[in-house]
This record gives C-alpha cells, sequence and structure tokens, in this order.
C-alpha cells in the first residue's frame, strides 16, 4: 500500500475540525515527512493505534505504511518513527543522584528536581535486586506496591505489566490493583444489575443495528475517535460501519442522535440532533425520561414483569413515595438544563421506535458514577427493547471495535504470572492483595486507613516502595500536587520507560526499556472480532542501552537466584512458538486450519474468517427467548433494577437501586462560583492518553506549545479570552497553563481539555508549582466514586479560566532532564 506522510495525515486527519480548532498551523509550517526510501527491508510490527509495516534502511526505522487489512487505518502510525527517536527517549539506565549515594536514606523530597546519573546495567539491576529484597525482608511484600497500570506496547510475551507481576510474585509477592481507571465504577455495578462487567463484552452486532434501529444515540460517548486505539490491535472495522449508519442517516433511515455537554467528533460527523446535558447530571435526566414513561403508561410493563426485579422499590423512589420529591420531567430540567418538553419527546421517541443507546464511559468517571449505567439499564429495561436487533443498549461500541463480528478464530495466550515450580519459594507464601486501580495515592498517603470497596473492607498497608512498568501514572492519576506529596514519602520508586515522562522524572531508578519496533512478540488484531493474528517482527537494535522488559526481569530474577522460575527454561521466541502452539492446537479442534509457526513468521500475519452467524449476534438475545434456560449471572437470573446484595452493604453513597445523587462538584452546587467552569478532560484524538504527545503530532492541536482547552463564546468573552491566548486554568489543587480555542462545539459553562498533555512543572518537583503544559489533572478531584467500586472521578471538577498576563515560560518536559556528568 501507499506509504502516508505526514502531508496526507494533515490533509484526511483535519477534515470535520478545521471549524473548531482554528489555530491549528498551517500545513506549510510543519516538516512533512517523506516516504519510504528505496532499497529499506520491511518488517511487521503493531501498536495500539493500528498493525502496520515497518520500513528499515541499515538499522534505521524510516517509515510505515499502513497493514493490508486495515479497513481505515488512523494516520498516528506515522509517528512512531518520531516516537522511537524522540529527544525523550531512555537510551541508558539512570539513578537519581541523592539515591545512588545514600539509597533509601536519601532524601526524597529531591524526587522530581534531582540530577540523576547514567550507570550500567549491572549497577542498576543490582541496585534493583537488593532494594526489592530489602524492602520484602524488612516489611514484608504488602510494603511494595506493583499494581502497574497503563496502555504502553502490545504483545502476548512483552507486557510490561505481566512481567513485572510475574517477576515480583518470584520475589515473595506485592499490593496489586482491582479494576481499572477506564471503568471503575461500571465493571464493579455491572455484575451485579446484569451478572457480567458488561463494558468489556461484545456489542450487538453493527449489521443487525444498521438493519434494524430506527434510532441509534451516542450517550457521553465519542467513537469517531476512541475507536482508533484498541487494547490489542485494532482492525479499525468500526468506521466502514460507522461510514454506512452515516448515509442511512442521511437518508433519513435511521436517526443518529447525540447526548453530550459537548458537539464532539463523533456529533459533527453524524450532524444529528445534540442534546446539550449538564455535565454530570445524565442521571436526573434518564429519570426524568423514566417518570414521563411511568406516569403516562407509556413504559413496557410485561418486560418489566418477565426480565427484571425490583421495580417496585425503583417506581417508589421516582414517584417520590420514598423523599417526597418525583422525578418529573420538570424535576430533571432544573438539574440537567435540558428542557422538560425535550426530555418527554425524547422518551416516547426511544420508545415507540427501534432505539440502541450506544453509552461511554466518561459519563461513569464521575462522582457516582455508578449510576450512570444503572440507570441506562433501567431505563432501557422500560423501553423493553434489550435483547432485540438493533435495540436496548451498548456499552463497548466506543472502545477496540465493539460490535464488529467476531471471526472464527482460536485464542491466543500469552505469558502467565503464575509460577511453574517443583520447589518451594517466596511466591508460595503470597496470597494476593489487590486495591482499587485508582486508590493507589490515597493509600500511600495514608497507611492504615480503612476504605469500603465492593462490600467489603480494604485495610490500606505502609507502602514503601512502587514499581511501575509500561504506564505513565503522573499522566494518568488525579489530583498532581496531592500525587506529587504522597510520592515523596516513598522510600524508592522503580520505573521501566522507553521515554523520559513525568513518571520516570519522579523515579530513583529508570531501567531503559524497548519498543515493539525493537523486539519480537506476536499479539492478535481485533479485541472483539479476532480477524488475525501477527507477527511482531523486530526491525532494528534497541535504542542506547534500551532491554526488552522480558530482559530486565529475567536479570533480575537471576540475581535472586530463580532466573529458571522466571523464564521456565524458554528464550522469548520459544515462548512466542508456545503461544501459536496452542492456537495451533485450539485450531485442529475447532477444524480451523492455521500453518505452523515457521511459516506463519515469514509471512507475517494470518487472517481467519467471519462466519454470518456472528454478523447476526443479538446481545442479550437468548436471555430474552427464555430467561428460565438462559439466566443472567446475577442472583435472581434477570436484570436487577433493585439488588438486595448491594443494599445490603448499607452504602449511603450507593443504594439499592439507580439514584440521583449530587456530586461533591457541578455547575449547581453551592460551591460553584459565578465564575466557575466545569471541566471535561476526555480522551486525545492524537495520541493514547500520553503516548505520542513526544513526536510531531503535537504540531497539529497544540495552540501556542500549549494542550487546546475549548471555551464557548460566552465564558470567553466574559473573560476577555481570544482564540489562541495562552490562558491559566486553576482551582484549589493546582494551575495549569493551556492554548484557548473559542468554539460553540462545548457549551456554556463547560471547558473541555483533553488528558494526556505531559505534565511540565514550572519548578520541578515542587508541590504546588504550576504545570507549563497542559496537565488536566492539576485540576481534577482524587475522590472515589463511592463506597461501592472507588472509581476515579476525572470528570467531575470546577475551576476557573483567565488570560494568562505573565511572561509565557519556554516547554521543557520535552527534552533530557538534567543529567549530572561524570
Amino acid at each position: 500500500m501507499k506509504n502516508n506522510s505526514r502531508r496526507d495525515f494533515l490533509k484526511t486527519s483535519l477534515m470535520g475540525s478545521a471549524a473548531v480548532v482554528g489555530s491549528v498551523k498551517s500545513l506549510n509550517a510543519i516538516d512533512i515527512a517523506s516516504g519510504p526510501i528505496l532499497n529499506e527491508s520491511q518488517k511487521f510490527s503493531a501498536t495500539h493505534f493500528g498493525a502496520f509495516k515497518a520500513y528499515i534502511k541499515g538499522d534505521q526505522f524510516t517509515g510505515v505504511s499502513d497493514f493490508v487489512d486495515d479497513a481505515s487505518p488512523t494516520p498516528m502510525i506515522q509517528a512512531l518513527p518520531s516516537r522511537t527517536y524522540a529527544p525523550t527517549r531512555v537510551k541508558y539506565p539512570y539513578v537519581r543522584e541523592g539515591f545512588l549515594k545514600k539509597g533509601h536514606q536519601s532524601d526524597t523530597s529531591k524526587r522530581g528536581s534531582e540530577k540523576f546519573v547514567r550507570v550500567s546495567w549491572d549497577v542498576a539491576l543490582d541496585l534493583v535486586a537488593k532494594e526489592v529484597m530489602r524492602v520484602q525482608s524488612t516489611y514484608g511484600y504488602k510494603s511494595i506496591y506493583a499494581g502497574s497500570y497503563g496502555w504502553f506496547c502490545v504483545g502476548k510475551l512483552n507486557n510490561p505489566q505481566r512481567l513485572m507481576n510475574r517477576m515480583m510474585k518470584i520475589a515473595g509477592g506485592y499490593v496489586g490493583r482491582a479494576g481499572d481507571y477506564s471503568t471503575g465504577a461500571a465493571q464493579v455495578i455491572m455484575p451485579h444489575v446484569l451478572g457480567t462487567n458488561e463494558v468489556y463484552e461484545q456489542q450487538t452486532s453493527w449489521d443487525m443495528v444498521l438493519k434494524h434501529a430506527k434510532n441509534v444515540i451516542f450517550w457521553g460517548a465519542d467513537p469517531m475517535t476512541t475507536n482508533q486505539i484498541a487494547w490489542e490491535i485494532p482492525a479499525h472495522e468500526s468506521y466502514s460501519y460507522m461510514s454506512e449508519l452515516k448515509k442511512l442517516s442521511d437518508a433519513n433511515k435511521i436517526n443518529v442522535m447525540s447526548v453530550d455537554p459537548v458537539a464532539n467528533d463523533t456529533q459533527r460527523y453524524f450532524e444529528g440532533e445534540h442534546i446539550r446535558v449538564r455535565p454530570n447530571t445524565d442521571v436526573a435526566m434518564m429519570l426524568g425520561m423514566a417518570y414521563h414513561l411511568y406516569s403516562n403508561k407509556l413504559y413496557d410493563h410485561e418486560f418489566i414483569k418477565k426480565y427484571t426485579v425490583g421495580f417496585k422499590q425503583f417506581e417508589q423512589y421516582l414517584i417520590g413515595e420514598k423523599d417526597n420529591t418525583p422525578k418529573t420531567p420538570e424535576w430533571a430540567e432544573r438539574i440537567c438544563g435540558v428542557s422538560a418538553s425535550t426530555i418527554k419527546k425524547f422518551a416516547e421517541k426511544l420508545m415507540k421506535e427501534r432505539s440502541l443507546l450506544m453509552a461511554g464511559w466518561a459519563t461513569q468517571r464521575a462522582d457516582h458514577g455508578e449510576q450512570f449505567h444503572w440507570m441506562m439499564v433501567t431505563l432501557c429495561a422500560m423501553l423493553g427493547q434489550i435483547g432485540l436487533p438493533g435495540g436496548g443498549f451498548g456499552f463497548s461500541y466506543h472502545y477496540s471495535g465493539g460490535g464488529t463480528p467476531t471471526a472464527d478464530a482460536p485464542g491466543l495466550t500469552g505469558i502467565s504470572t503464575n509460577i511453574v515450580s517443583d520447589k518451594e519459594g517466596p511466591w508460595t507464601k503470597y496470597k494476593p492483595f489487590n486495591i482499587p486501580a485508582a486508590k493507589v495515592v490515597d493509600m500511600i498517603a495514608n497507611p492504615g486507613k480503612k476504605i469500603a470497596f465492593n462490600g467489603k473492607e480494604i485495610v490500606y498497608p505502609d507502602i514503601k516502595m512502587v514499581y511501575w512498568a509500561g504506564g505513565n501514572p503522573f499522566h494518568h492519576h488525579q489530583d498532581r500536587n496531592a500525587m506529587l506529596k504522597a510520592w515523596k514519602k516513598l522510600e524508592t520508586v522503580i520505573v521501566h520507560e522507553p521515554f523520559w515522562t513525568s513518571t520516570a522524572r519522579m523515579a530513583d531508578i529508570i531501567l531503559p526499556a524497548t519498543t515493539e519496533i525493537e523486539r519480537n512478540d506476536i499479539e492478535r488484531i481485533g479485541d472483539y472480532s479476532s480477524t488475525h493474528f501477527l507477527a511482531l517482527q523486530q526491525g532494528i537494535e534497541p535504542v542506547g542501552e534500551s532491554k526488552n522488559d522480558f530482559e530486565i526481569c529475567r536479570e533480575i530474577c537471576k540475581r535472586w537466584g530463580y532466573e529458571k522460575e522466571f523464564t521456565e527454561d524458554k528464550t522469548p521466541m520459544q515462548w512466542l512458538e508456545q503461544f501459536y502452539s496452542e492456537a495451533l492446537s485450539q485450531g485442529l479442534e475447532k477444524n480451523i486450519t492455521i500453518p505452523k509457526f515457521e511459516e506463519f513468521w515469514k509471512q507475517g500475519y494470518i487472517k481467519f474468517t467471519t462466519p454470518q452467524s456472528a454478523k447476526e449476534f443479538v446481545r442479550h438475545a437468548d436471555f430474552r427467548e427464555n430467561p428460565m434456560l438462559n439466566p443472567l449471572g446475577t442472583p435472581s437470573g434477570k436484570i436487577e433494577i433493585f439488588s438486595k446484595v448491594v443494599d445490603s452493604f448499607k452504602y449511603d453513597d450507593c443504594k439499592g437501586h439507580p439514584m440521583w445523587f449530587e456530586p461533591i462538584e457541578w455547575l449547581g452546587s453551592h460551591k460553584a462560583k459565578k465564575t466557575s467552569l466545569h471541566v471535561l478532560s476526555p480522551h486525545p484524538k492524537y495520541r493514547l492518553h500520553s503516548q505520542l504527545s513526544n513526536t510531531w503530532l503535537r504540531d497539529l492541536y497544540e495552540v501556542s506549545g500549549r494542550e487546546p482547552i475549548w471555551i464557548n463564546p460566552e465564558d470567553a468573552k466574559k473573560r476577555g479570552i481570544k482564540n489562541g491566548d495562552v490562558v491559566k486554568v486553576f482551582n484549589e489543587r493546582g494551575t495549569t497553563l493551556a492554548g484557548a480555542i473559542v468554539t460553540q462545539a462545548v457549551s456554556q459553562g463547560v471547558l473541555r481539555m483533553c488528558e494526556g498533555g505531559w505534565y511540565d512543572p514550572m519548578e520541578p518537583g515542587k508541590i504546588g508549582t504550576m504545570c507549563k503544559h497542559g496537565d488536566v489533572n492539576q485540576l481534577t478531584l482524587d475522590k472515589g466514586t463511592s463506597s461501592l467500586a472507588q472509581g476515579n472521578i476525572a470528570n467531575t471538577a470546577l475551576a476557573e479560566i483567565e488570560k494568562y498576563t505573565g511572561e509565557i515560560p519556554a516547554i521543557t518536559i520535552f527534552d533530557e532532564p538534567k543529567i549530572a556528568r561524570k
């Protein structure tokens, strides 16, 4: 296929966005990359952005071209050579200067500001091996947090977190994590309501949606942006389906609507009706819809009776028997800002026609986030279309190609954290201990604190060491300054990292890791579609002295005397052959013919066929057909509108049925000042979280070298802010600079600033210092959604904004940090 250049990327990726992002540099102002050089070799590889063919000249990664079977490849892959050789690349092992001199007795207040010293691999690995054993023997395994979270790299072998967890289990154990930042609230509440976590389940096929749906509602979802990435390798098939949906919408055969405070890329692509709901008030809006259906006897009483339990308890709340507050559309209007008439018409439309509500996860990353998914299931149960083709709800159409039909393919396993050994070792005494993913900073800051979590009580251990691999918590986590304060309490911080991220700069020992193009691996294409197996073929030697995560962990285990336990006497390629061999055996059992490993590796990929039955899949159809023979995984076997289990927990902030709870911060709260605006921090369009921010892609979206922030024209006018201004955004938690984009795409009273902008502190390591670049987590709250799930509430935050009048500081986060010269 033709190799896309930066110019191709700019021509395609800016389409549809030019009206909003008016301050992006022109094409002529951006350095344009050339295509592949003649006489280059070619290798297959992939990232979370998609599969590609890499071009190698000598030992240089020079360019990429689209994977032949990628339906709609994202041009983000064009930045991968730039990322590989970025100035922020960590090429050698480094140790913080004070830590190298005094070890864990160093002055940890200098973490983040002190210089780093380059050391040899032997010195770095010896330090790590001894430090882990020191902490284990002194404090026990619950003193080490290694529940590392992050999105870096694909591959069944070189998964940094899994390898590190395997290694730390061999060492004697660690504190791990439960859940994730993406769906922390939903994946806890949904098993109580539907019997599965639902947010990572296959959806009704897009084929059935296009054939049967009359209304498609994107509720807090932006699949045009978020389907560019996947946990495995995206095949991007959903874009072809959305293109078909656009044609049907334009022909008035399917009505496409959006419920969101922002006109995101998806809304602007379909140009359908847009209901602008006030942030964090979606539950109130749905309650108003439910009340209207109930009070006018429009809801599906038979579906409720046959397929659900607990409607009576919810009904008492809905009509106000419990609190003397009927949840009327008028009541909802005062909270959510959507007119009562619109709420009524919307509810009636969904009831009268086959309607599918495609909901995102952003809405549950909010205070009391559990209520959104629970209430949406309840509303859809009242509509009575769950289990029908093109009807009901779907919670992962915006993620990894949910709804794209599943191919007939064998599974592909990866390296396990289980230790295979015929002898006893430290791992035999380890009993897993996990905390909710988003509570890591709270745990570090508050040893001994007790928290509720899904019906249990967790007592925080006293964490002395954090070991992180393949992630960047100094982008991911909320309330940056609270995090800085907690991080400085730790005795030791160790990271595996290819780049000088904010996390690497806050570490004591940095072990340089490779990227996908620098190693061999194997992975599946299509989290839901499973269309291919792909060989990730090493194209270049590791940059600098970087090592694969497998090799780093092997070397550390070798120093403990447990190399065999880690490797099982297999080389990396032998591991890959084993994974493939297991898939080959599965294939034989299913009458799926796949070539032997040698042939597969040579040709680079194999493709699987998709049966017609997969294209006709309807989620919950079997349950609807016969709920007795196909019960849900709930205690009742039905949809639990009222959950006796959740109710038995006796939580004040999460009762037995879905409810409206006032968020800790929102535009209707007593805390909101006249100048307060609600900050939303969605996923970015041109990167994956913080990945690719250290490439030329920044030229596409930054404003005056800062992360963009969208502000409504009326809000901007009141504050004297113009398009392109550098602005200061602040609240009691922190301050960051940003670049203003004045646009009607964002509702009045709302600010939109994507997560993932690299944290660039004015004074590195200092608590409370301003971020120069645009880290939105300077502003966000580090609070759990509720006692049930303890998920993060990144989208619950108020802030002020004003034009920045000081001297605009230079961006330094994309330069190498201070290195002590020997």
